[in-house]
């Protein structure tokens, strides 16, 4: 149905069909009148200009009259239904209001004078007139700015005091009797204010009835709304003081100041932003008068805004986080007044307090806080505290001694009584010593060394976080709190090492990697591995204790023994990694190290053998996934442990290369199992990517064997990721491979081209998609091979192969739509020219560039698809202009008589550009 719907929308008689159902109300199913809508939708955006002037005249006349319909209906129509006939009007309004449609409004107007549903539809009218118009989030062409500029402008000219009139109409008519059309109509004036004549609507009657509707319940949210896109309007700054002063007085004087006595958060979160517009204007016009150098009225500003400071502290402090998270704007840019400023009064200094305690009471959990099952509010409520750590770096700019100071009476005294205070003071307490890290920034860390005074400070609160046993504080937020600061400050520990036993200690047990919150594990794996390798040189006398400790959590879980292990096997990698790190960094000999290693990683190998055999035997095939898995975990690990090292020489110096070339041994026959060869050539691949790093010319040997495992029946998925592997040996050991890349570079490429010509359906995307991508890493492969002076693997392929590969190249730079590979296509070519292009190069190559390469430069450019305002076209384009000036170098003598050669070549190819011969000629 769907299907059919489409095909009638495009047809090009079914406008017709459907403007004689609106207008003679045909239908009466909802979804056939939307859909009527829709395809007159569609050919007023795409097809207005084929219409005749008489078809476009029908299209005016059958929405006035389905307009006018909709007086005597008995039933409104739906809402969705009325939407979508406003954006009709919209967009018929756009194409014809400046040629052949002026009157448009007042034909509207007209229609449907004071009748509360005719009142609805042109106030949804003008809503999706404005969308059209003004609209940021839509992306508009130059030609439709300007032309919306034009529209804009016409429209102040000729109707705007009209519009503006007609709203007061509706606003003052139905204020009292129909809150939805009051509540529509306030939304319109806050729409339009942004762009029109602001004293239209900022004088006595509009504002005095804006205010009224403060009053009244059920408007007093879209008048607060209104007041605030009035106040938002771009205007002279004094007149923007004058204006929010006057307005400040009303609102005061009318008593919504007066916040403790409001009990309405709802009201309250947007009067809430409204005192926030009305702060920042004050601000922005505060800016612009020092800028001006109008000291005089500067002052002013700044008195003015100085005097809703008390007003912004108390919604900053209320207990509903969206009125305080509306009001934080005001407060930072108010905090940028401060920092400005060379001498803060004592009324400006109470404030900077003030707002400090405000930010660190809002910074605490409350009780409904859910952290074992996070939802929506939760981050919303993550969200808000970053706002808030947005203005404690704020005040930290202002006045960082008081911050500092605030900060540590605060911890000082929450952490003394830890065990008889709430969760949330503490750990906030200790959020606050963790959010000083970067309010008071300093380079690389270093808290502890400078500023005597703040590194003292600092140093204190740091003892005293781990000395007090907070640590041990039943409750996760604390837990992970403390854990976060201690590795935020792991420079301390190189000032006071004796504390780096408790702490590792806390890690160690019940109070981190053995916590019974799965979360706190899981991120305690991690901050423990950050802790190690930070403090990797004062580890050495904790290494042998930590390994032991962390036995039992290296344990490769079997998917059979139903034993639900601590850690997740993303959070085991960590603990690899960090008992990898704790080795190599020792001081222990190599001995000690290779025999350390050696304990870490044979129980893998050993389970990894095991689990091999039973994943050949297995024929559940949920169970092979679940064994294939554990594999795959077992390949991550030992992976995960070679991070320790930097390359080829620490890895000797360790004498730890024996043990991974077991584990290469171990591991390579996984390549030949026949079952979740997805799963396990990917964990082995990963593997060989480390060991290329680590074993460096050592891997080389068991290259040839897993390449060949691993070119077996594979799909496009398979090959994209095989090839970086190739490139990363192809460029790491160049001529070192090369008896190796000759020998699999054809079987590479025909495994490469069958999955790429094997049929797919026309839109599966998915397909089509993963052959791009596998035709970029056929391209990427081109490149790697030639860029590393190895096009002898290309040229030793024998001629027709040779001449095949050089075909796929040229299709690459022309054919396929492409630029990323485009660009490559056209490097390799280069490249190639640069190589084989002089007097030695392969025979037939002189004639391959002049009947195929020169072309390719040229038609590829010519292309449609060729989109020069797209990135990567244009480095595309800067290549194939460098493959041009290369022939030219190489073929320097050559190049008149092979240009015309491919002129006539192109001529062939293109008969568009058949004169180009002839400008070749005069040009030569």
């Amino acid at each position: 149905a769907l299907a059919y719907f489409e095909q009638l929308k495009i047809s090009p008689d079914a406008w017709q069909v459907c403007a004689e159902a609106l207008a003679q109300r045909t239908y009466s199913d909802d979804h056939i009148k939307f859909f009527c809508f829709q395809v007159l939708e569609h050919q007023v955006k795409y097809k207005y200009s084929e219409l005749t002037t008489v078809q476009q005249q029908l299209i005016r006349e059958t929405l006035v009259s389905w307009l006018q319909a909709q007086m005597l209906n008995p039933q409104p129509e739906k809402t969705f239904i009325r939407n979508k006939a406003a954006q009709v009007f919209a967009l018929l309004f756009v194409t014809e209001y400046l040629t052949k449609w002026p009157k448009f409004f007042f034909d509207i107007l007209s229609v449907v004078d004071l009748n509360p549903r005719g009142v609805d539809l042109y106030l949804r009218i003008l809503m999706a007139i404005d969308s059209e118009l003004v609209d940021r989030d839509v992306v508009h062409t130059s030609e439709e700015a300007r032309r919306n500029t034009l529209i804009k402008d016409t429209m102040r000219e000729q109707c705007i005091p009209n519009l503006v009139e007609s709203w007061y109409q509706i606003l003052q008519n139905y204020q009292y009797t129909n809150s939805e059309v009051t509540c529509q109509c306030l939304e319109v004036v806050g729409a339009y204010v942004s762009w029109i004549d602001l004293s239209l609507i900022a004088n006595d009657r509009f504002i005095n009835m804006l205010l009224g509707h403060m009053s009244i319940e059920v408007l007093r949210e879209e008048a607060c709304d209104c007041l605030f896109e009035i106040v938002n309007k771009g205007m002279d700054p004094v007149d923007k003081m004058k204006l929010v002063e006057s307005l400040c007085q009303v609102l005061q004087s009318a008593g919504f100041f007066s916040i403790d006595r409001e009990e309405d958060v709802d009201f309250l979160a947007r009067f809430s932003k409204l005192v926030n517009g009305m702060g920042q204007s004050l601000i922005v016009s505060w800016t612009k008068l020092i800028k001006n150098g109008d000291i005089k009225n500067a002052q002013e500003a700044l008195q003015a805004i100085e005097t809703k400071v008390a007003l912004m502290l108390q919604l900053l402090i209320h207990e509903d986080d969206d009125i305080s998270s509306n009001i934080i704007g005001f407060c930072y840019d108010y905090l940028h007044i401060l920092k400005q400023l060379t001498v803060l009064s004592d009324q400006q200094k109470a404030n900077v307090e003030a707002i400090m305690l405000a930010v660190m009471k809002k910074l605490t959990y409350d009780e409904e806080y859910n952290f074992e099952n996070e939802g929506e509010d939760e981050a919303m409520f993550v969200e808000y505290r970053k706002q808030l750590k947005l203005l404690l770096d704020r005040l930290a700019q202002v006045s960082p001694e008081l911050l500092l100071a605030s900060v540590r009476r605060v911890f000082s005294s929450t952490l003394q009584n830890w065990q008889t205070t709430r969760f949330m003071e503490v750990e906030v307490a200790i959020r606050l010593l963790y959010m000083l890290a970067e309010a008071l920034p300093v380079s690389h860390g270093a808290h502890f060394s400078g500023d005597v005074s703040k590194a003292s400070a600092l140093q204190d609160m740091m003892r005293t976080l781990v000395t007090s046993g907070v640590s041990s504080y039943q409750h996760t937020s604390v837990t992970l709190e403390f854990f976060e600061t201690v590795v935020r400050y792991e420079k301390f520990f190189t000032v006071e090492p004796q504390h780096i036993p408790c702490v590792l200690m806390a890690f160690l047990d019940h109070r981190g990697l053995r916590h019974s919150s799965a979360k706190v594990r899981s991120r305690t794996a991690y901050l423990f591995s950050r802790f190690v390798k930070s403090l990797n040189k004062q580890m050495n006398p904790f290494i042998e204790d930590i390994l032991n400790r962390i036995q039992d959590l290296l344990e490769l879980s079997p998917p059979e023994n139903g034993f639900q292990s601590l850690l997740s096997s993303d959070d085991q990698l960590f603990i690899y990694e960090t008992a990898g790190v704790l080795i190599v960094n020792s001081d222990y000999p190599a001995e000690r190290k290779q025999a350390l290693m050696r304990n870490l990683l044979t129980p893998l190998m050993e389970k990894f053998k095991i689990l091999l055999e039973k994943l050949m035997l297995a024929q559940d095939e949920e169970r092979q996934a679940s064994l294939a898995d554990c594999l795959n975990h077992a390949v991550g690990f030992a992976s995960r442990t070679s991070k320790a090292f930097s390359n080829k020489q620490t890895v000797k110096q360790c004498g730890c290369s024996e043990v991974y070339l077991d584990c290469l041994q171990t591991f390579l026959p996984a390549l030949s199992c026949p079952l979740q060869k997805d799963v396990l050539r990917s964990g082995v691949r990963t593997f060989l990517h480390r060991m290329i790093i680590c074993l460096e010319e050592e891997v080389l040997p068991f290259i040839p064997s897993a390449s060949e495992h691993m070119l077996k029946d594979c799909e496009a998925k398979d090959l994209q990721e095989f090839i970086p592997l190739i490139n990363q040996i192809t460029a790491k050991f160049k001529i070192q491979v090369s008896p190796f890349l000759q020998q699999m570079f054809m079987p590479l490429l025909h495994a490469i081209f069958e999955v790429l010509l094997r049929p797919a359906e026309e839109n599966d995307q998915s397909a089509a998609l993963e052959k791009q991508m596998l035709r970029r890493s056929y391209f990427a492969f081109l490149q790697t091979v030639t860029g590393s002076g190895m096009s002898e693997v290309i040229a030793n392929q024998g001629a027709e192969n040779v001449e095949r590969v050089l075909v796929t190249v040229i299709q690459g730079a022309v054919e396929y739509p492409d630029p990323i590979a485009q660009k490559t296509c056209f490097i390799i070519l280069s490249k190639l020219v640069e190589l084989w292009g002089g007097k030695d190069g392969p025979v037939g190559f002189a004639d391959f560039v002049y009947k195929h390469i020169v072309p390719a430069c040229f038609l590829a450019p010519l292309k449609q698809t060729f989109d020069l305002a797209d990135a990567q076209t244009v480095l595309a384009l800067s290549e194939c202009a460098v493959t041009l000036k290369t022939i030219h170098l190489k073929r320097e003598g050559l190049c008149v008589l092979g240009l015309q050669k491919s002129c006539i070549n192109m001529n062939k190819k293109c008969p568009n550009i058949c004169g180009w011969n002839i400008i070749f000629e005069n040009y030569l």
